[in-house]
């Protein structure tokens, strides 16, 4: 095996040349071609995603790196979508970032490095390559919410989210160093070895603890509660385009870091981490979805209603094993695993759409904030109307949407694992949910408009606002294709 194979981490490294490129260029230009250099991003964006997804059915499990990086299937599915997710913030954000004066070389430069930190968890084999992708992801995220430097919500929004996010970045580090105490190596594969024998034997109290401040590390990550602090604040207080850059694409980051820290790190350890991500998947259902209802902020209902949906992305996670110790059930564990990676996807796909029609609607000197903004939306706008019904039918799971295809995909493994109590707890919150998703749509077509000002988009925001709510109905009525890629993809990586 070569272990300095550089081609296995082509996407990465372009990424970065193509970084540093771009700073070289801006800089030296003065931001004179910045409309140019904005669609070379976004055509290199695009150009990567397709390469990454061009790459899956070729795709093996192989480390290089002295076994510090992986790439896989699933690495490349994740990366390819991730990539294509930046690329439609980009797009649909152009305009609304020139309107408050964001449109700079600094906005571009922070989403290729978020992006790059993004690809590093992914495909991260190491606890240190872990750490160096999310601060990366971090650093670049916490810096593009305080992009208006006059905007005091946004340097507030800003400084919570570097505060807790600090405090995160440490529970997780924290529980980095007492998993290598109690192992003695950083790399995932000799961390499963060592936990196989503290199953057999006396399980190292060293050990259980670094577990459960990993967890809640990445718990901080997904926003789900009681780490869920963060989210409203951040969300409501950031520009649009910023929300959209954390609650998009970062997510299937967080993803992948669940599985490789988790179930390629500690599966023989599942029935303990499984515990307390089943306590944060409950805590999250009942409290992203109850105060969601009393929302008025638009930012907010979506915030609370992230924590939700993460919650219930959880619950794929808590059903891959059933029993306890070494001789663990592992059949449903593929499915429930591909089940939540395909959650994750269509909900990125559906968040994008959300969050794209907020920043059409909004204009220079008004921001789309309140759930009273979409008021007679139909009436001013049929076609975003339209879009936005289909991606609120998606996230409160009504047929034919793909949200119910995700939801009954999470089920389906749950009731697998015979929780059935767990299963009719979901479903009776994804009620709940569906109750302040209805209610957007209900302000768009049966209330008069509070505003008559004409809204205008460019043609290529219509387009891919078009795209993704054609890809919320076509992956509805055809879930099969997503889900196989994404349970090949899984497949390969547990049996790796």
């Amino acid at each position: 095996m070569d272990q300095m194979n550089l081609s296995l981490a082509i996407p990465e490294i372009a990424l970065a040349l193509f970084a540093c490129a771009f700073l070289i260029a801006d800089s030296v230009t003065k931001g004179r071609i910045l409309p140019m250099l904005h669609n070379i991003v976004v055509l290199f964006c695009i150009g990567l995603g397709v390469y990454c997804l061009s790459q899956v059915p070729t795709a093996g499990t192989e480390l290089a790196f002295s076994n510090m990086y992986i790439a896989d299937s699933m690495a490349l599915v994740l990366k390819g979508f991730s990539a294509l997710a930046i690329a439609f913030t980009l797009i649909v954000g152009a305009n609304y970032a020139k309107d408050r004066d964001m449109f700079k070389g600094e906005l571009h430069a922070l989403v290729l490095f978020a992006l790059l930190g993004q690809m590093i968890m992914i495909s991260a084999n190491n606890l240190l390559l872990v750490y160096l992708g999310v601060e990366l992801l971090s650093l670049s995220l916490y810096a593009a919410v305080a992009m208006q430097r006059d905007n005091v919500r946004a340097t507030e929004a800003s400084m919570k989210y570097f505060v807790l996010g600090a405090l995160a970045s440490g529970f997780l580090l924290y529980g980095m160093s007492m998993i290598y105490g109690a192992t003695g190596s950083l790399n995932h594969a000799d961390i499963a070895f060592a936990a196989t024998a503290a199953v057999s034997g006396q399980k190292s109290i060293i050990f259980v603890f670094g577990i459960v401040f990993l967890v809640a590390g990445l718990a901080f990550k997904l926003g789900v509660v009681p780490f869920h602090m963060w989210v409203p604040d951040v969300y409501q207080g950031s520009p649009s385009i910023s929300t959209l850059l954390i609650s998009g694409a970062p997510k299937l980051a967080a993803f992948a870091m669940l599985m490789r820290l988790l179930v390629d790190g500690l599966f023989v350890m599942a029935f303990d981490w499984q515990n307390m991500l089943m306590v944060l998947a409950i805590a999250s259902l009942a409290i992203g979805n109850l105060t969601a209802i009393a929302q008025t902020s638009l930012k907010r209902m979506l915030a609370y209603s992230t924590i939700a949906q993460m919650g219930f992305m959880l619950l794929g996670f808590l059903s891959g094993v059933s029993g306890q110790g070494a001789g663990q059930d592992t059949g449903n564990a593929a499915q429930a695993y591909s089940s939540a990676m395909f959650y994750s996807i269509t909900y990125v796909l559906t968040t994008l759409g959300t969050f794209g029609v907020i920043m059409v609607m909004s204009r220079k000197g008004f921001e789309v904030e309140n759930i009273s903004d979409l008021k007679g939306l139909n009436k001013r706008a049929p076609w975003l109307a339209l879009i936005m019904l289909l991606l609120m039918f998606s996230l409160a799971g009504i047929p034919p949407m793909v949200g119910f295809a995700a939801k009954l995909s999470v089920l389906k493994a749950l009731l697998a694992t015979g929780q059935v109590w767990l299963t009719v707890y979901a479903v009776m919150f994804s009620l709940v949910g569906a109750f302040y998703y209805i209610r957007i749509v209900k302000t768009m077509y049966f209330e008069a408009p509070a505003d008559e000002t004409e809204i205008v988009m460019g043609n290529d925001a219509r387009a891919v606002l078009g795209l993704n709510g054609l890809a919320v109905i076509a992956l509805g009525l055809l879930p099969a294709p997503l889900m196989a890629y994404c349970m090949t993809a899984i497949q390969q990586t547990l049996a790796g």
